[in-house]
């Protein structure tokens, strides 16, 4: 079809086995697979077709009522763009052999994946063989993961959240792959115990939900040894339940699409009430961590006031990040590139804090950071916290505007069964939480918007409380 080497190809697939394969297929060929949420809309991809001159689109004829072949034939007006390729020829293709050489090497870019974040378009993250084999080993070394492992993705085969924390993984070390998406928690449970998982990725939400699940007694999760825990910190009460009912150990991870990543995993922090909330310093000096991949990484916390270095215990700072693993640049924003990075440290737009014991525990997204009569409040602890409630099933945080204190903390909850304010409230007190830290505002939802990342939009859910202010005063 004339795909040559470096031509990117867009790929906008559900979870299926022709996804996982399409990165290995793509990659035989030379050039690079640039994968899309299957959400994404033709203002999206617009933008991307044009930025990037992709030649192909890969995608299926229809997806839950949406007609994705045809959005994809009018994105041919695109002078690049020479083919749209359905589900049904790549299963035909997928038939013969190839007889292709590998062309690329490991310092070629392997997948260009896309971010979101305060940018009014999605950003590409171009990821080479050596920054995913990178970014792979320090999760391998830091939670335990074993050869011949069994995998699972609970989450759309796209960005950070599957490929960097379960793909990539099993190419390198693992068995099988169980792929799940759209979000199902029976069948993912289902899947957990019948294709006896051994290794998977999960968000604070879907465990609580899992343990939570009125048959959670008759579960067998036996086989699962370990479970990393992402895009929020853990909760410890659900922490606790993973080990008592089934002796699961737990990882705390945080990473972004950029290919940042810290693991806090049992041999590191083997306090599993420590491990909540605090991970190592990676590049320390003179500090070793478990894994070896991470003597490698560099990160440090500068004060976004001063820009200096904050070292004492205690201090809040924005984290720059460095390591073979991260990203050389943004894919065509020169722009952007020379804003976030700074003498080859990534600007992750993070908050973390110094902690006792060479560890520095994520203190909140810059712009999450509620600020309630000027003191700065975690939106993040507020839902570790409420997540323990044996009434929330889910619950987001946000900033409330006030005239008198500037800020108050607002809850949007998902119940587990009906639920007042002052339950929440009384269930913060007992665990003597910062009077300040309480909400004042609980708002009860269905469930908690997110995007195809799986992250929160709270800038929906501050839009909805502002209206939801204007209409009461």
């Amino acid at each position: 079809m004339g795909v040559k080497k470096d031509d990117i190809v867009m790929v906008q697939l559900p979870n299926c086995w022709e996804l996982a394969m399409l990165y290995l297929a793509i990659a035989r060929a030379g050039a690079i697979i640039s994968p899309l949420p299957v959400q994404w809309r033709a203002s999206e991809l617009e933008y991307i077709a044009e930025l990037t001159e992709a030649k192909v689109f890969i995608t299926v004829e229809e997806f839950h009522g949406f007609k994705h072949k045809k959005m994809g034939e009018e994105l041919l007006k695109h002078p690049n763009l020479e083919r749209v390729i359905i589900l049904q020829e790549i299963r035909e293709m997928s038939k013969g052999m190839s007889k292709l050489e590998r062309i690329d090497g490991a310092n070629d870019i392997f997948t260009l994946n896309w971010t979101s974040g305060t940018e009014a378009q999605p950003k590409g993250c171009p990821a080479s063989h050596n920054n995913w084999i990178v970014q792979a080993s320090l999760q391998i070394e830091s939670v335990g993961i074993e050869p011949g492992d069994n995998f699972l993705t609970a989450g759309p085969l796209v960005n950070m959240a599957s490929v960097g924390t379960v793909y990539i993984q099993w190419l390198m070390v693992g068995g099988k792959l169980v792929l799940h998406h759209p979000f199902n928690a029976e069948i993912l449970f289902k899947q957990l115990i019948e294709e006896k998982i051994n290794y998977t990725l999960l968000v604070p939400a879907v465990v609580n939900m899992l343990l939570k699940h009125p048959k959670v007694d008759e579960f067998d999760l036996s086989s699962v040894r370990a479970i990393t825990i992402g895009s929020a910190p853990p909760s410890l009460w659900s922490a606790q339940e993973l080990k008592r009912r089934w002796g699961i150990e737990f990882g705390n991870i945080w990473g972004q699409n950029e290919s940042t990543a810290i693991i806090s995993g049992p041999f590191d922090v083997p306090d599993m009430e420590k491990r909540i909330d605090h991970f190592p310093q990676f590049g320390k000096q003179g500090i070793k961590w478990a894994s070896a991949t991470s003597q490698f990484i560099q990160t440090k916390l500068i004060d976004p006031a001063t820009g200096k270095e904050v070292t004492e215990v205690g201090s809040v700072g924005e984290l720059y990040y460095k390591g073979p693993n991260v990203i050389p640049c943004y894919f065509k924003r020169p722009g952007l590139t020379e804003k976030s990075f700074d003498k080859g440290f990534l600007r992750t737009g993070d908050l973390f804090q110094i902690k006792e014991g060479h560890y520095i525990g994520f203190f909140d997204r810059c712009k999450d950071i509620i600020i309630r009569g000027g003191f700065n409040i975690s939106a993040q602890e507020i839902e570790n916290m409420l997540l323990g409630h044996p009434k929330v099933m889910d619950v987001a945080a946000i900033a409330m505007p006030d005239e008198i204190m500037g800020e108050r903390t607002c809850v949007y909850v998902v119940p587990r069964r009906e639920v007042e304010l002052e339950d929440l409230t009384s269930f913060m007190k007992e665990k003597e939480i910062a009077t300040y830290k309480l909400p004042e505002q609980l708002v009860i939802i269905d469930a908690i918007p997110r995007n195809p990342f799986g992250k929160v939009l709270k800038g929906k859910l501050r839009e909805d409380i502002k209206k939801k202010l204007k209409t009461t005063n």
